[in-house]
């Protein structure tokens, strides 16, 4: 065994253990470096193709529908193609570690390098630190790439509904969200749009109260129309009426008509306005961040919601370095002859911590732990079983 480790690697086998390890890249280093990363990138197109599949069965006949022509749809591709990076990358690391130590192992050069009285920790060395690279690239793909695409994503697919709607459709009926509501707590407003149209950018059926601390209503804006000035930093009400009210009874004292009145103070921003209603799986990491100021300030219960899968983002920084934990005992352990069965125990796990991940959350919905403990719940579980393998190692 030992000679045909010296035909593999007779850099190593020149030198006494302690000296062609005892720090920089080697021979070793680079071969399994070159094996792993080579089978890591086949993992990572592969996946990205899968899903870029996934992406034109369930977009293409929608863009289609939507007047897109070929250049808009592979625009729209391009744009969302990196959103998928963050996902594949903790599988494409496991399934290419499990095949390439798997492959190691079962070559007897794990064994070899054991025997020359190397340890698992300096063996798999440059998979640490490819790790850690893996974990920066967690947290920059999350915390910019992954935002910019879902937001530039959408703002497209949305352009072209709009641009196809507004071919047979008045412009006020074009991108429409009805019934949306805003409670500006810290500047003491109460918005409400009757329906509010994405493509011009104008809110119909406007009521804006102002309150005071007691939640008393003093004055309100209603509006036929109204919009966010960016340049001026206001908003203009078009066609309403100044309401005025007798706080300490409610009763109505004045009613003043306008045509158009600006409102500088008024410094609300729309798109903010229309982030409360969607889903947190659909938020990027910033509009979460707004998001969960906001429902703070309302005290609102579905912060937790969106505060679950905004310090979830930021635990799957670590992602990397519990996959490779996880992978590395399976992959050397395993068995030889059928190396699938270390792939399914592997994958297991990952169900189980995809069940975990869910009851974690619905402990945070209940309020019996704080959103932040309920994201990173599931990795230390996962980091405390990789620790129990790789202590079974030795």
């Amino acid at each position: 065994m030992r000679a045909a480790h010296s035909l593999a690697f007779p850099e190593i086998a020149s030198r006494p253990a302690e000296t062609a390890f005892a720090g920089g890249v080697n021979t070793f280093d680079r071969h399994l470096l070159r094996e792993w990363l080579q089978f890591l990138g086949l993992v990572l197109a592969t996946m990205s193709g899968l899903l870029l599949i996934q992406v034109l069965y369930d977009k293409f006949q929608d863009l289609r529908e939507i007047d897109a022509n070929l250049w808009e749809i592979a625009q729209y591709i391009a744009i969302t193609i990196p959103s998928f990076l963050a996902v594949v990358l903790p599988i494409a690391l496991l399934l290419s570690l499990l095949y390439t130590l798997g492959k190691l192992h079962r070559a007897n050069e794990f064994t070899a390098m054991r025997n020359a009285g190397l340890g698992f920790f300096r063996l798999t060395a440059p998979i640490w630190v490819v790790g850690f690279f893996c974990c920066g690239l967690t947290w920059w793909l999350n915390t910019e790439v992954v935002p910019w695409s879902v937001e530039t994503s959408e703002a497209l697919f949305d352009d072209l509904r709009f641009r196809y709607e507004s071919k047979t459709t008045r412009k006020d009926r074009v991108g429409l969200v009805y019934s949306v509501a805003f409670d500006n707590r810290a500047e003491g407003r109460l918005w409400f749009f009757n329906r509010y149209s994405r493509f011009n950018d104008r809110a119909y059926g406007v009521s804006v109260s102002e309150i005071d601390a007691s939640r008393r209503e003093r004055t309100r804006l209603v509006a036929a129309e109204a919009w966010y000035d960016p340049v001026g930093r206001g908003w203009v009400f078009k066609d309403g009426r100044e309401l005025t009210y007798l706080v300490e009874t409610g009763e109505l004292v004045a009613s003043k008509p306008f045509t158009q009145k600006f409102a500088a103070n008024y410094r609300e921003d729309p798109e903010r306005m229309l982030l409360i209603d969607r889903r947190a799986a659909d938020l990027s990491l910033h509009e979460l961040r707004e998001s969960i100021a906001y429902l703070e300030s309302e005290r609102s219960p579905k912060v937790v919601t969106y505060a679950v899968r905004y310090y979830g983002l930021i635990a799957d920084t670590i992602g990397p370095l519990i996959v490779i934990a996880i992978a590395i005992p399976f992959a050397i352990t395993g068995v030889r002859v059928n190396p699938a069965v270390g792939v399914s125990k592997s994958i297991g796990l990952f169900v189980l911590y995809y069940l975990f991940t869910n009851f974690a959350s619905s402990l945070a919905t209940k309020q019996i732990v704080e959103p932040v403990v309920a994201a990173w719940l599931p990795h230390a579980w996962m980091a405390t079983l990789a620790a129990w393998f790789f202590a079974r190692l030795r």
